[in-house]
């Protein structure tokens, strides 16, 4: 079982939720940029959360698959197509052999998921299947996806209704949408320097905007705005930091680190993004504005209870839609 990478992506991986307890060897975890979205592609495809799956950034690669599978996209939307007919994200869909899965135009987000259902026949190193770039394994021979690459995926026999369809959307769609008030700023908590700030200092960070500048990646975002200025003559010792920490750099600018972020860091860490927010800034592109808003340990840990508590509803409506989906045929 298997799909053939026809053309080449700028940068599609294949991913899980990242590779821990490896810090202190200086490996850092990876994994998804958006683990909301990589959860719900595995869910909507009968998939546990942290199967592994691929992460596209547009433009995307083209599939095609020699044979049947249960897919899903989600995340960004880039006009997924197969044979040339338009599809949805955020549903599962039976996709038949010799059929081509193409994204033709990138409509919103910037990191589609692509989950395949048992998941993919990739070997895991160190416990994960996340490709590390900086070291070269892990995922598809540790590197991007290329032209011509064979990824293989696991036996399924749930495709048998295709018969000669090139694919079949399932008639439900996932809800995306798990906050029950909208926040127009990312929500932050105080970090370890967050006192070198001065008061002015700290207001002109919570009342800026910032631009994400295009020299963002996966190990972190850099933020283009009115500098921030510390007095604080202290030397930082190296010390350890994690996804969403907001590092201010000496030229008073600032970086959020992401996945692929490295393990200790002698920048000040000034905030942190909350972990309920942060797949929002992985679906921000380049040139996108954004600005922060300060919460508390208590806000952070509802949220983020909120956001599970919806992912796990949704993980068991899925499971049960498709059992009698398939029930029934």
């Amino acid at each position: 079982m298997s799909l053939q990478i026809v053309k080449a992506g700028v940068l599609d991986t294949i991913q899980d939720h990242g590779r821990y307890g490896y810090q202190q060897l200086g490996i850092n975890p990876g994994g998804v940029m958006d683990q909301y979205a990589a959860s719900i592609a595995n869910f909507l495809a009968d998939n546990e959360a942290d199967t592994g799956l691929l992460e596209l950034h547009f433009p995307a690669s083209s599939f095609l698959f020699q044979q049947p599978a249960l897919i899903a996209i989600s995340g960004a939307d880039f006009c997924p197509t197969i044979n040339g007919k338009v599809i949805s994200i955020n549903k599962p869909i039976l996709i038949n052999k010799d059929s081509l899965l193409e994204f033709k135009k990138n409509k919103s987000g910037n990191r589609a998921y692509l989950a395949i259902h048992k998941g993919l026949q990739i070997e895991s190193w160190l416990h994960s299947k996340s490709t590390n770039l900086k070291a070269g394994m892990g995922g598809y021979q540790g590197s991007i996806l290329k032209s011509g690459d064979f990824i293989h995926f696991k036996k399924n026999s749930i495709t048998r209704i295709l018969k000669k369809e090139p694919f079949i959307q399932l008639p439900w769609q996932a809800n995306t949408i798990w906050e029950n008030e909208a926040y127009p700023c990312l929500l932050i908590l105080p970090g370890n320097e967050w006192s070198w700030l001065s008061t002015a200092a700290q207001s002109a960070f919570i009342n800026n905007e910032y631009k994400i500048k295009p020299q963002s990646d996966r190990m972190g975002y850099r933020l283009e705005s009115k500098s921030i200025i510390t007095t604080h003559n202290e030397e930082l010792i190296s010390s350890g930091v994690s996804s969403g920490t907001i590092q201010l750099l000496p030229d008073g600018q600032l970086i959020v680190l992401m996945a692929d972020h490295q393990t200790t860091g002698g920048y000040p860490r000034i905030a942190h993004i909350i972990s309920a927010h942060q797949h929002k800034l992985a679906q921000m592109k380049s040139g996108e504005m954004l600005c922060f808003k300060v919460t508390n340990q208590k806000t952070a840990e509802n949220l983020l209870t909120i956001q599970q508590k919806h992912l796990q509803q949704l993980q068991n409506g899925c499971t049960l839609r498709l059992q009698q989906y398939f029930n029934e045929i």
